[in-house]
């Protein structure tokens, strides 16, 4: 969060971008684009290009690791070099790893991780492009992929971040709204057990603002999660109507 009083976040009660205070930016989400992942998913959410690959369940190595009741879900964020305007050096660093493990802890939350003792799955989310709110792109997408993967699961997490700008709280910060606004609320959101994975501040938000900022997130999460389903579906009935073509051919 900064502050520059120059910038302009808000004009005639509308944001910069022209959204509605509650208006989320649009989201695409494409499931099974990488032929040699287990699962995978590509995710646009506004300027952001997102995408996510699973590989396992897995022995896990280096066995000192391994857990002997349940499987590690073992998340790596990386931002692209060239996924900002200004080159990003290579490699990980101390934001990447903190998302990292938010990130596993969050997918761990939703994955039977005792079906598969002693195992690694491992969970890489690339963003290629970036423009505010990256770990909830990453962690949306990175979630479609798990299912994708045909790992069990008891839900999808969907993750949306709300935030205030110029005093009004908002919904799904953009680029500028994040650099200059006063506060960012992301989330990760379990649907089906109403219960949330992933809380973090970073601003200063009243008691008010915090609770009209969280029932905006997790309304959006909800509108997500039917982008997650149906990017899933989408896969699956093409998968479906080819088999059925080949059926017919032979």
């Amino acid at each position: 969060m900064g502050s520059n009083k120059d910038i302009e976040l808000i004009k005639d009660g509308k944001r910069i971008d022209g959204r509605d205070f509650d208006e989320l930016r649009e989201i695409k989400i494409k499931a099974g684009v990488l032929k040699r992942a287990d699962g995978s998913a590509y995710l646009e959410w506004g300027k952001n290009k997102v995408m996510a690959a699973v590989y396992g369940p897995r022995e896990m190595h280096p066995r000192h690791a391994q857990e002997t009741t349940k499987a590690v879900v073992r998340a790596r964020y990386n931002m692209a070099a060239f996924s900002v305007p200004d080159r990003k050096r290579p490699g990980p660093d101390r934001r990447s790893i903190e998302i990292s493990k938010l990130i596993s802890e969050a997918l761990e939350k939703v994955v039977f991780t005792e079906k598969y003792p002693r195992s690694v799955i491992d969970v890489f989310v690339e963003v290629l492009q970036a423009s505010a709110g990256t770990r909830c792109c990453g962690l949306t997408a990175a979630s479609v992929a798990l299912a994708d993967a045909g790992i069990p699961m008891s839900d999808l997490v969907a993750s949306c971040a709300s935030g205030k700008i110029e005093g009004q709280v908002v919904l799904d910060l953009g680029k500028n709204e994040d650099n200059y606004g006063q506060a960012d609320l992301p989330i990760g959101y379990i649907p089906r057990s109403d219960e949330l994975c992933l809380l973090q501040m970073d601003g200063n938000l009243s008691e008010d603002e915090y609770e009209e900022a969280m029932d905006m997130s997790i309304e959006a999460c909800k509108e997500i999660y039917e982008i997650q389903k149906e990017a899933l579906r989408e896969k699956y009935s093409t998968e479906l109507q080819a088999e059925k073509l080949n059926e017919e051919e032979m």
